[in-house]
């Protein structure tokens, strides 16, 4: 062989090669000149809730190159039969954003409102080049069982004509499903915020919250306390009461008579329920955190107040003030958890609380009553530069008090978490706990909730500790919870349970619903207030 004819051999081969790549490159469009580099699929893991429409459950991307936009997409194929009841979905929509990768309800591909365990959407989406986000979202019907869950799983996509099967990102998860309790605008509140959870003796589960009327900034505003009531275990809720409003005190608006942060205990001895909450009067265009100062007096200070129910929530008492009880008069503030109260087993009623000493510097401790609710003392601060804790009564007696630390707004270290303090018996001296301040409950400054109760774990009731917060250093995302087996000893973090990885402002409280199932109701991206009901077996596992 010459070396002419050797050259042209390799030409020959060259070409080959080349054309088999671009035949490769182009078989999914081979009438145009544009390249589907990837089809891929993630699961969002948000809650779905009754009362909300178009919630996105997962994100299907295309990524287009080439030279021509001439590709369409014409079908997507998935697989719901993971869904615990097809019936729960009014409708599943699809959307796309285009090279967007936030979620917008507006360009809609296909809907339907038939289910079945296979759905097919036929519809005509040219492909641009680059980045295409198509959204799957879904709507409940109004008799969703909200303790069910949504599974879907994209199966096929048609794109010129040519089926492809998309790479899964991340394990499709099932979508738990909830209650948007409380959401922005309803009966014309602009905001809600700051969520108490607790269960009556009656099992009746009792929320609280802050009723921000103008606008979601915190006191001084025209806020009140609303309470929202449930006799079935959280599966409907009656319609929102006001439990707490101080009017137009000494004659001032109600914007400058706001009361907030509230704080819920229920006496499981008389079955009364507490509910806590600071009243700020006057400040106007001021943030009371700053702008309350030592002294006794509502012209002064901050006011400690309480109401009860006696009658399972379903009347309540007038405002009582317990803050010459409870309050140094050289502190700029004193004020509740907010979260939860407990009564401990001997039935001292406890709250959470926090101050703000002459120095201007916060502390968390807690008040007590030994007389169902009353008379309160207090006890010494834990530790300085911490506010809005959580305590429970250990198997041993000793309290654990949980709080949020400020040094984490700026400490993304290996010290970022949870301030832990314990104290033996009450009103004694608080003890730093082994996981103060460590990477176990890691935090982004944020509320959080702590509980313990005893559930049914493998047959047998067993005591458990719960902890619910955004599991992160920074913002407040992905809202989850952890579990302890051994009295808050230590945390089994591969047990971590998420339940809403969107943004939110973060604050969550939590209670036992029944032997199988812990409530929580928090702020999270879905909504001002979301319920939702939590098997305990899907945080411990079988």
């Amino acid at each position: 062989m010459n070396f002419r004819t050797m050259m042209q051999r390799n030409i020959i081969m060259t070409l080959f090669i080349i054309c088999a790549i671009a035949y490769e490159s182009f078989a999914l469009g081979s009438n145009s000149f544009s390249v589907i580099d990837s089809v891929t699929v993630h699961s969002i893991e948000v809650p779905i809730l009754k009362r909300n429409t178009n919630t996105p459950i997962l994100l299907v991307t295309v990524h287009v190159s080439g030279t021509s936009d001439s590709q369409d997409l014409s079908q997507f194929k998935f697989d719901f039969s993971g869904t615990s009841d097809l019936k729960d979905l009014e409708k599943v929509s699809i959307f796309y954003s285009g090279k967007d990768d936030q979620f917008k309800p507006q360009n809609l591909f296909a809907e339907s409102k038939s289910m079945a365990k296979s759905m097919k959407f036929q519809g005509n989406r040219s492909l641009v080049k680059g980045r295409n986000s198509f959204w799957v979202a879904v709507t409940l019907s109004d008799k969703a069982n909200i303790e069910n869950k949504i599974d879907v799983a994209c199966a096929e996509i048609k794109i010129g004509g040519k089926s492809v099967v998309p790479k899964v990102q991340n394990p499709a998860g099932k979508n738990r499903m909830g209650i948007a309790l409380r959401k922005h605008n309803d009966n014309d509140v602009d905001t809600y915020r700051i969520p108490g959870l607790a269960t009556t003796n009656k099992n009746t589960l009792i929320a609280v919250y802050d009723i921000r009327r103008n606008s979601a900034a915190d006191l001084q505003e025209d806020v009140d306390i609303g309470m929202s009531r449930s006799t079935d275990g959280g599966k409907t809720w009656e319609s929102m009461k006001i439990i707490m409003d101080m009017e137009k005190w000494g004659g001032l608006p109600e914007d400058q008579n706001g009361i907030g942060d509230p704080a819920i205990l229920v006496d499981k001895q008389t079955n009364t329920i507490w509910v806590a909450g600071l009243w700020s009067n006057g400040h106007p265009d001021k943030r009371s955190w700053v702008a309350s100062k030592p002294g006794m007096s509502p012209q002064e200070t901050g006011q400690f107040m309480l109401v009860k129910s006696e009658d399972d929530g379903l009347t309540w008492s007038e405002e009582i003030n317990i803050t010459s009880q409870i309050k140094d008069p050289k502190w700029q503030l004193m004020l509740q958890g907010p979260g939860k109260g407990i009564t401990l087993k001997d039935g001292t009623l406890v709250f959470p609380a926090q101050y703000k000493d002459e120095n201007e510097i916060p502390h968390s401790t807690i008040i007590w009553s030994k007389d169902h609710g009353k008379t309160w003392q207090i006890a010494p601060g834990a530790k300085d530069e911490t506010t809005e804790a959580q305590v429970i009564e250990r198997n041993d007696g000793s309290l654990m008090l949980n709080m949020r630390d400020d040094r984490n707004r700026t400490d993304t270290t290996i010290t970022n978490g949870r301030s832990v303090y314990t104290m033996d018996k009450l009103g004694g001296s608080w003890k730093k706990h082994a996981s103060s301040r460590t990477n176990t409950l890691q935090e982004s400054n944020c509320m959080a909730s702590l509980i313990k109760e005893d559930f049914m774990v493998n047959g047998q009731m067993k005591p458990l500790v719960l902890f619910s917060n955004p599991n992160t250093m920074k913002r407040r995302n992905h809202i989850s919870i952890k579990v302890s087996f051994d009295d808050g000893e230590t945390w089994d973090l591969d047990k971590t349970l998420l339940l809403d990885e969107g943004e939110g402002r973060g604050y969550s409280c939590m209670t036992k619903v029944d032997d199988h199932t812990v409530g929580i109701l928090y702020e999270g991206s879905q909504a001002d207030m979301t319920f939702q009901l939590v098997p305990i077996e899907d945080i411990v596992g079988k």
